[in-house]
């Protein structure tokens, strides 16, 4: 038998004992969703190109609920009186904006945060797209329906934990054991050739989008793999890590001690691999700011460099950082969590271009939600739609996306404070980035169950 074959079968084998577990954890009907999701990824393997066909996705989660209020500002005289008007104080002064030039007018201008100039070179460049008030519904809404709640709404709509839940599982009307990444990974698994590591890699800790069925998520730190902990620093530190490999090795008897065992042998193995990985691939040239989010897109830019090598052609990464519940102290903390996210994200998509895969690498952002417009004094509070940020030589560059709200408290796209209504879905926006990945429009469904409560609309930043 060939090498080639014996592979072949150890990948359907695969699936089937996925499909197995499936049909006794969630019944008749999950299965037939499982076993539909595996033939499409079958089917999908013969159809796309060869092994040179990698793409990865790298989701940037701002954690607290990013201000996107003063992230891109209409600074046409009539806008910007608009802007200042409901922002008060939070109001930056209209001459510091950073002025870009969309492809597709509406009829204002736009700048971006002082904080953010590698940005705006990027958005000028066409490599950086912005998606404006993007946000969590079950289905469109408008402020009449909200106002009298005719129409479904997403649970606790400005609560943290739920609304950053919703927004990583794109089910807000149901509680969701999987991620809308995960979903895709289940879908996408089959693609890759490497069955001893996973397809999703987390830098920023445990996180609900990369959750599937069938594809769990690897943890890494910032600094790379995961090391051993409380057995260095001792004269004999090399007899305790040989020690505890010898315990995980031994027959066990007992079902928690198999499962534990399990476990760390394959952490052990897949540390192992993915250690050698990076040695061969050490850091890129460009200077990535010395902050958690610039070193963990640091080491995700060296795994995507060396995921082909390790037998994949589509890989999912999530990077993470916090501090945007900006309730106070808004101003200056905000300016500086922007120039973070300016910087990390320009020196990443630089990376990508040294290693020749600009084209393979779509990054996006993502949050709790948006914040109000209006002032609680020293900062803003929660609020619903924001804008994102979608960065890639393969993205649809120097334009917005989607609907700017009119900015006008109590207007057509506010709830009360500012609170914008998002005219574009989460799901809306998943979908795009979820085709751009290889998922056929026929699969879809299988990864955003609710994409035709949004009219099958496109949103075509890539």
């Amino acid at each position: 038998m060939k090498r080639n074959d014996i592979e072949t079968i150890s990948r359907r084998a695969f699936m089937r004992r996925g499909a197995c577990a499936a049909l006794g954890a969630t019944g008749l009907l999950s299965t037939l969703a499982n076993l539909r999701m595996l033939n499409a990824a079958t089917s999908l393997q013969s159809e796309l190109a060869g092994p040179g066909d990698y793409r990865a996705l790298v989701c940037v989660f701002l954690y607290g609920g990013n201000d996107a209020n003063n992230m891109l500002v209409p600074i046409d005289d009539t806008s910007y009186q608009a802007y200042a008007l409901a922002r008060g104080n939070l109001a930056l002064e209209k001459d510091l904006f950073l002025p870009i030039t969309p492809k597709t007018g509406d009829g204002r201008s736009y700048g971006l945060h002082p904080s953010m100039p590698e940005l705006q070179a990027l958005f000028q460049d066409g490599k950086l797209a912005i998606l404006a008030n993007v946000g969590t519904l079950v289905q469109p809404v408008t402020r009449q329906q909200y106002l009298s709640r005719s129409a479904k709404l997403p649970p606790q709509l400005f609560s943290h934990s739920d609304q950053a839940m919703q927004w990583q599982t794109s089910l807000p009307d149901q509680i969701s054991r999987t991620g809308w990444g995960g979903r895709v990974a289940d879908l996408m698994q089959a693609l890759n050739e490497n069955e001893r590591l996973t397809m999703s890699i987390s830098l920023a800790g445990s996180n609900q989008f990369q959750v599937g069925q069938h594809v769990s998520q690897y943890q890494m730190t910032e600094n790379g793999g995961i090391a051993f902990e409380g057995m260095s620093g001792y004269n004999n530190d090399i007899a305790r890590e040989a020690a505890f490999r010898g315990l995980v090795a031994a027959e066990k008897k007992n079902l928690f001690e198999f499962a534990y065992s399990d476990i760390a042998n394959k952490t052990l193995e897949t540390d192992e691999i993915l250690r050698a990985a990076l040695e061969a691939n050490p850091d890129p040239a460009v200077e990535f700011p010395n902050t958690s989010l610039g070193r963990q897109l640091r080491v995700i830019a060296r795994l995507i460099k060396a995921g082909p090598s390790l037998g994949f052609r589509r890989q999912i990464f999530f990077a993470a950082t916090g501090g945007f519940d900006t309730h106070g102290n808004q101003l200056g903390a905000h300016a500086n969590l922007l120039a973070n996210l300016s910087g990390s994200l320009a020196a990443f998509h630089q990376a990508t271009i040294e290693a020749g895969i600009e084209d393979s690498v779509t990054t996006f952002t993502a949050s709790d939600f948006g914040r109000t417009m209006d002032t609680n004094g020293d900062g803003s509070d929660h609020g619903w739609g924001s804008h994102h940020l979608i960065l890639g030589g393969a993205v649809k560059g120097g334009d917005i996306y989607g609907q700017y709200p009119d900015l006008l408290i109590g207007g057509p796209n506010d709830t009360n404070r500012g609170r914008w209504i998002p005219t574009t879905s989460v799901d809306e926006y998943s979908a795009t980035l979820a085709r751009w990945f290889g998922v056929a429009e026929s699969d879809l469904s299988m990864v955003l169950p609710n994409l035709d409560r949004f009219g099958g609309s496109r949103v075509d930043f890539l």
